[in-house]
């Protein structure tokens, strides 16, 4: 594995720098889930996702060198245009766990503005599409300081390396369509330090993929997803979860190639019920889900079985409900939500997503 520490990477004392970038990057919703870590931001198992297109965060940054270099840290963070010191604390920390890649950072001040294009807690992984902006600014300011030459692709996996290291799901943000995070053997370019993009081996019918994500609840969840992961290494299912993950990602794969509707669905569900069975099986044990949450994934099921629709059901650690399906089923399934499951979701709120095209540099 290629590292990219960095200790020499330096502005020269006489070079008065200064500039803006800015990137729009989505978030995901991963198919077979990651759940549990080790050492720094390394999955315990493979993960799989499809890359959305209208839930994204866009943040812009803009630095300039301090006169005085005291070895701290300088950033003012904004969210949705308004301060945000506990935010900025965070990205702090974040900034300072990359200075044997980015070294220059202490030698600079920045003013961080970041938005979201969904509304906080509803069911969107905000982790993975900020972590992902955020990181693809960092290279980029890497970049036009230091006039690297590097291919897309070395930019790329550098962001998506970058990018794990502030939330492990935002390196597969990084990649259109679909991305697989950790290593498998069948996948020679896989690893756990970053991601790998897998659209060139998607068949056609997975390549306009919906995710309509229907808002259960909006409250804060009782244990974040980072306590979760920790609490994770130690269950007493976990090799177990480990195996059973990797059988599921290779038989998922297989299922993406060829177009199998079937197939993807079991295992994507079988999946989300996995991801809340674990947690309900930790220790200590909790409960994400809700019971408007169940009434969903059942009326899906009974919906799917009825009219045989290819609609199929995925969870985030959480209790609203994402619902996959093909483009050609658009028409049905909107029909159905709007009949039948908008009752329970809360305020009768829905999103409406689909598969994106990657994240994108904003010009200035």
């Amino acid at each position: 594995m290629k590292l990219y520490n960095n200790p020499d990477l330096l502005i020269d004392d006489d070079n008065k720098v200064e500039g803006i970038v800015g990137w729009k990057s989505p978030s995901n919703i991963a198919l077979v889930k990651y759940w549990g870590k080790y050492g720094n931001q390394l999955p315990l198992n493979p993960s799989i996702s499809f890359t959305l297109s209208q839930a994204y965060t866009q943040t812009i940054i803009e630095y300039k060198k301090k006169k005085k270099d005291d070895k701290k840290i300088k950033l003012d963070f904004y969210f949705e245009g308004k301060l945000k010191p506990s935010f900025a604390r965070r990205i702090n920390k974040y900034f300072k766990s990359l200075l044997d890649i980015f070294p220059f950072l202490r030698q600079l001040k920045f003013e961080i503005n970041s938005d979201n294009s969904f509304p906080h807690s509803s069911g969107i992984a905000s982790s993975a599409s900020s972590m992902s902006s955020l990181a693809l600014c960092l290279c980029s300011i890497e970049r036009d300081i230091f006039k690297l030459e590097q291919t897309e692709e070395e930019f790329f996996k550098k962001a998506s390396y970058v990018a794990r290291l502030g939330s492990g799901s935002a390196s597969r943000s990084i990649y259109p369509k679909a991305a697989i995070w950790g290593k498998m053997d069948e996948m020679e370019n896989s690893s756990d330090f970053y991601s790998t993009p897998i659209s060139p081996c998607l068949h056609d019918v997975f390549r306009k993929f919906h995710d309509d994500i229907l808002i259960v609840s909006k409250k804060a969840k009782s244990i974040s997803s980072s306590d979760g992961h920790s609490i994770m290494s130690n269950h007493r299912f976990k090799d177990g979860r480990i195996l059973q993950a990797n059988k599921r990602l290779h038989f998922l794969l297989k299922a993406l190639k060829n177009g199998d509707l079937d197939r993807f669905g079991v295992i994507v569900e079988n999946e989300a019920y996995t991801l809340h069975g674990l947690m309900m099986s930790s220790e200590p044990s909790y409960i994400l889900m809700e019971p408007n949450t169940v009434q969903i994934t059942k009326k899906v099921r009974e919906f799917r079985k009825n009219t045989k629709t290819p609609v199929y059901f995925s969870l985030d650690a959480g209790p609203n409900v994402h619902l996959l399906y093909p483009d050609f089923a658009a028409k049905k399934v909107e029909e159905f939500i709007d009949s039948q499951l908008v009752k329970y979701c809360k305020d009768k709120e829905y999103i409406k997503d689909y598969m994106g095209s990657g994240p994108k540099e904003l010009d200035f």
